[in-house]
């Protein structure tokens, strides 16, 4: 038996050595014989009835294919939720990106002047665009009241709170849209014939797609089949947006005969695919002048675009999280998610919780400064205890002490001497420095009893050639998913890594695990893995080919001889809750998610008041993950989100015009780039989880948490002026600075700039 442990190793990565050298498959580069290329002509305003569509007499429209709405065989909505999103608008518009009709040609050159010549006339319709105006209801755009989903979060007595405070601290945050910018755009292959539809694409949860397509197309399950091919990239954007390019494609190749190709140039993934929920956040909080919160209340809602899409769990998770890592003994948290005629917002690595959680950071160091404590005291004040509960009444079995990952935090950035020494430094000169911190925390796995739903299942043949094939549909697109999953599996069989493949995502072949989504896939899949594999081996074992010690070649020999004797070798397992976990759907209380990982940030920042521009010097990421499987992808994974949610702090800001992107373009949507990142330094504990794989928690969302507000409680630390809205611009900050100033000498009665906290 191999005594050497895989599990723990930074081992190659599986895919690793066919990307380097392009051998890798991505669907841009398929080629199927006769195919088309396919193009989608949208809605160029926000809100109005379509009453005339004409095609322009320039091009030779009889080399087209066309689809509209009446060619769909099947339901037009994209399948997901609530199903509200048409594939093909057939009346109504709801947003600017809208699809009306579908065109494929041959030439894929010749595509764009075709979308240019047909010609929609519109009956225009009032529009919103604004969370503020979707509450006041300016105009309803959706049902009767523009709200997708409310949820009610209530622990202990609220309303008594506010008479025992010695402080009631209040504060309104916001967050703004944040697009996913994978390196690989959208795209999708669809070829129909007797057998069915099949579709190749980019994508992260192929049995999203079956779904879908099934009901457009009107097919059964058996006659869909969906195949991932390589994906570069995702955060979240290729979760559920696929399902409508995927449907696109399969209506051309089903009124062509021949296979159809799309693929969406960036100005056109950028405009019309699902980015970041924008927010808004209003905290109340009760607090005695020890600084112990007794109690609040907040109100969190999120801006959903024109159709619900993924609004309402996206919702949920950023309303489970609104509390952060405290104990609230009396909460009420109400959210709402709202309507508005952009383009529906979906999927982005953090799912509501980036989103909550900052209102949540930046609202602890207000706190602090009422009471009169440091930021670091405030928070040690009211972490949360083992056997303490959630705000959703979870009991905290974890053993994890938020005070020791906090004090090993401050030790790692040298938190107390760099703030005696910037406070000197910020004395005079035009570069004041400044620390700040965020704690958190991020469950992992569906919400609630949405694991217990979904009721994943993976698979692990004996191949007969004596290796081992792990069969799931979680996808690869980067994060390490073929690498740890293999590892898992070699792991629990003590077979080599390399003595492990992984199945292609596809349909026909793979189980139903679920999506690639939530941090689920290491510990819920993981653990499916590790079951499964174990059942190999067992088998092996209780049929005599195998002893309960072996060597990698006795294994490979006793496989080799079951799969000639009885045919395929598949081990299954199937996702069951565990019993001491348990979720009320209609109350919202209980178990949100079977285990959380923890994190404690420091950000160090230096802000330059030539510029107004701020870089973060240097970055201190520790988190609690249960276990690391593969120390350098998990290192990856940390500091990957940390530079991401940098730029959605700093740099990331989508400017809207009537509900469109006006700058979808890597040239003017502005992120960090390598030379805007500090060093990201990486810790970790450890502590265990008996509900994920060797312990394991998810991380991937984990890290973008917690840089937003840690970096602007940073900005405060420096400047002594509040900012509670991101991305924070240099001109956000010029604008901060020239009204602090202003009221400052209204206060004393002159009309100079005077001093903001400190700083000239």
């Amino acid at each position: 038996m191999n005594s050497e442990h895989i599990v723990g190793k930074s081992v190659p990565r599986k895919e690793g050595r066919d990307k380097v050298t392009g051998r890798s498959q991505y669907v841009d580069d398929m080629v199927l014989p006769n195919m088309l290329f396919g193009a989608t002509v949208r809605s160029q305003i926000p809100r109005g009835r379509i009453n005339k569509i004409t095609f322009g007499p320039e091009i030779a429209w009889n080399e087209f294919v066309i689809v509209s709405a009446k060619d769909i065989p099947g339901k037009n909505c994209i399948a997901l939720i609530g199903d509200d999103q048409p594939c093909l608008a057939n009346e109504f518009v709801n947003h600017p990106e809208e699809p009306i009709l579908l065109l494929a040609h041959p030439d894929r050159h010749l595509l764009p002047k075709a979308v240019e010549a047909v010609s929609i006339e519109y009956d225009a319709l009032p529009a919103i665009f604004t969370i503020e105006e979707s509450a006041r209801r300016a105009e309803i755009v959706w049902g009767e009241d523009n709200i997708f989903k409310t949820y009610l979060i209530e622990k202990g007595e609220v309303d008594g709170v506010w008479e025992e405070a010695d402080y009631i601290v209040e504060g309104e945050y916001t967050t703004g849209a944040q697009e996913q910018l994978y390196i690989e755009n959208n795209g999708m292959i669809a070829a129909f014939d007797a057998q069915g539809i099949t579709v190749w694409g980019s994508l992260q949860c192929p049995y999203y797609i079956h779904k879908a397509l099934m009901a457009l197309c009107g097919l059964p399950a058996e006659k869909v089949r969906v195949v991932q091919m390589e994906t570069g990239g995702a955060f979240g954007g290729k979760e559920e947006y696929p399902s409508m390019i995927a449907g696109h494609a399969a209506l051309l190749a089903m009124k062509s005969c021949k296979p159809v190709k799309i693929i969406y140039d960036r100005m056109e993934d950028m405009a019309a695919t699902t980015k970041r929920h924008p927010s808004r956040t209003r905290h109340r909080t009760a607090v005695t002048r020890d600084g112990k919160i007794l109690g609040g209340e907040i109100d969190f809602t999120i801006d959903g675009g024109a159709y619900a899409t993924l609004s309402s769990v996206v919702l949920s998770r950023g309303v489970i999280h609104a509390g952060g890592p405290y104990y609230w003994p009396s909460v009420r948290i109400r959210a709402k998610a709202l309507a508005t005629n952009a383009p529906p917002h979906g999927a982005f690595r953090g799912f509501g919780a980036p989103q909550s959680l900052f209102a949540m950071e930046r609202h602890m160091d207000r706190i602090a400064q009422a009471v009169g404590l440091s930021p670091i005291e405030i928070r040690r004040r009211n972490f949360l205890q083992p056997g303490q509960t959630t705000t959703t009444e979870q009991v905290v079995r974890e053993p994890i002490h938020l005070g020791n990952l906090l004090d090993r935090a401050l030790e790692a950035s040298d938190y107390h001497s760099k703030k005696k020494s910037f406070a000197n430094h910020n004395q005079s000169g035009a570069t004041p420095k400044g620390m700040g911190i965020a704690a958190f925390l991020h469950g992992a796995g569906f919400t609630g009893s949405g694991e217990r739903y979904l009721s994943s299942v993976v698979g692990v043949e004996g191949c007969a050639d004596g290796s081992v094939r792990v069969l799931v549909s979680s996808t690869e697109f980067g994060q390490g998913t073929k690498t740890v999953l293999s590892q898992i599996a070699a792991e629990a069989l003590s077979l080599p890594y390399e003595n492990v493949s992984m199945a292609q995502p596809d349909t026909l072949e793979v189980p139903n695990s679920g999506p690639t989504v939530a941090s689920r896939t290491v510990m819920v899949v993981g653990k499916l893995v590790q079951s499964a594999a174990l059942g190999i081996r067992q088998t092996l074992i209780s049929s005599n080919l195998l002893r309960e010690t072996y060597t990698a070649e006795e294994f490979r020999t006793a496989c080799q001889n079951y799969v000639a004797a009885h045919g395929q070798f598949r081990s299954w397992s199937r996702y069951e809750a565990p019993s001491d976990i348990f979720w009320d759907d209609q109350k919202y209380r209980g178990d949100a998610y079977a285990a959380f990982a923890w994190a404690v940030y420091i950000a160090e920042v230096t802000v330059d008041l030539t510029t107004y521009s701020v870089s973060v010097d240097d970055f201190v990421a520790l988190q609690e993950v249960g276990k690391v499987l593969h120390p350098l992808l998990a290192r990856g994974q940390i500091i990957g989100g940390v530079a991401q949610a940098i730029g959605f702090g700093l740099y990331e800001k989508v400017v809207w015009q009537n509900g469109r992107m006006q700058n979808n373009q890597m040239t003017n949507y502005i992120m960090p780039t390598s030379s805007d990142l500090p060093p990201i330094r990486v810790f970790f504990e450890e502590l265990g989880n008996v509900y994920g794989a060797y312990g394991a928690k998810g991380i991937g969302e984990l890290p973008m948490d917690g840089p937003a507000p840690a970096i602007l409680n940073a900005v405060e630390d420096a400047l002594g002026v509040r900012f509670d809205s991101i991305p924070l611009l240099p001109e956000d900050i010029m604008d901060g600075l020239n009204s602090h100033g202003a009221a400052a000498s209204s206060q004393r009665g002159d009309h100079g700039l005077g001093s903001a906290g400190g700083v000239p």
